[in-house]
């Protein structure tokens, strides 16, 4: 039986570029994506549809696949989001976590499970956060990380489960609900002359570490293969950046004049004013570091955005 790599939410933004990169690298991926849901096979493995939240679904796919690796990478991520949509983040978070860890379990299967978690798992901190700051998790989203982090280490003759906490991660395929995407794609419009020449933005003064979503996943390979079970490793730049820096660079690059102009719709009562991490352990530990600069993500992400709209055909949708 082949050595099979499994990642779950493989048709999303992180877990696409993960199948990506594995099987470029020749490993035999397989693929899970939701329901209902398009994959994405051109970008190799194997691709089915398996329900997480159907428990004896999930055990019987587990059951045929007994994979040695395990890249969990299914689930809701929208931090804003959550709040309207809290029953939804817990679901597909949380039960669909504790229906893979408890199908590998019942199943003994001998494999390693790297669980994504998130930096929105600590409390709001005016410094770079370190792995063992104190947690509080402020929205549904966050809380959802925290406990899905705990149902991953809670299970008693389970897998290894590694824990990633990455911070802000953007880059080609990511959905335009997220802030810089979303100006790409706004920008790529506006070229195309689908739109008129304005940006609507809210908070702009936010800071957050922005990892390229490549350098994200290749830090997940890397915990999984050499990472301490139960260790949580921040997956992070260490550098504060602001919205407002991230759309300034885009416009810099776009093609025609844009004004921007504030929407008050868009504000956050609950927006973190700052959130970075220390990168120190898993650089020390693992000897990850990030590759790609700030300005080569932003030039991929808009060329990502111009070639959909241009000729959607053709292109990966955005995950």
């Amino acid at each position: 039986m082949p050595q099979a790599t499994l990642v779950t939410g493989a048709a999303g933004f992180a877990g696409s570029h993960l199948v990506e990169g594995l099987t470029r690298d020749g490993v035999d991926v397989a693929a899970w994506h939701r329901p209902g849901h398009s994959a994405l096979p051109q970008l190799g493995g194997r691709w089915q549809a398996v329900d997480l939240l159907d428990r004896a679904a999930v055990r019987s796919a587990l059951a045929a696949l007994r994979p040695v690796r395990v890249y969990h990478c299914a689930g809701a991520a929208h931090v804003g989001q959550s709040w309207a949509t809290t029953t939804a983040t817990l679901a597909v978070n949380v039960r669909a976590t504790h229906h893979l860890i408890e199908g590998i379990r019942e199943e003994r299967i001998d494999t390693s499970v790297l669980i994504p978690s998130s930096a929105m798992v600590y409390a709001p901190a005016d410094r770079p956060l370190r792995e063992d700051d104190r947690i509080g998790p402020a929205s549904p989203y966050a809380l959802s990380k925290l406990a899905q982090e705990l149902v991953g280490m809670d299970n008693p003759g389970g897998p290894r489960v590694m824990i990633a906490r990455a911070f802000n991660h953007m880059g080609p395929r990511q959905s335009p609900e997220f802030a810089a995407s979303g100006f790409a794609r706004t920008i790529a419009q506006i070229e195309l002359g689908h739109r008129q020449p304005e940006v609507e933005v809210g908070n702009l003064d936010a800071r957050r570490d922005f990892t390229d979503v490549r350098d994200t996943v290749r830090a997940y390979r890397l915990i999984v293969d050499h990472g301490l079970p139960g260790r949580a490793y921040n997956v992070c730049t260490g550098r504060a950046v602001t919205i407002r820096t991230l759309l300034d660079l885009l416009l810099a690059r776009a093609r025609v004049p844009i004004q921007v102009t504030i929407d008050r719709t868009r504000l956050r009562p609950n927006d973190v004013p700052l959130v970075v991490g220390d990168p120190e352990r898993i650089q020390r530990e693992l000897g990850w570091y990030p590759q790609a600069s700030l300005e080569h993500t932003l030039d991929d992400l808009l060329q990502f955005w111009r070639e959909s709209l241009s000729d959607p055909v053709h292109e990966l949708p955005a995950v």
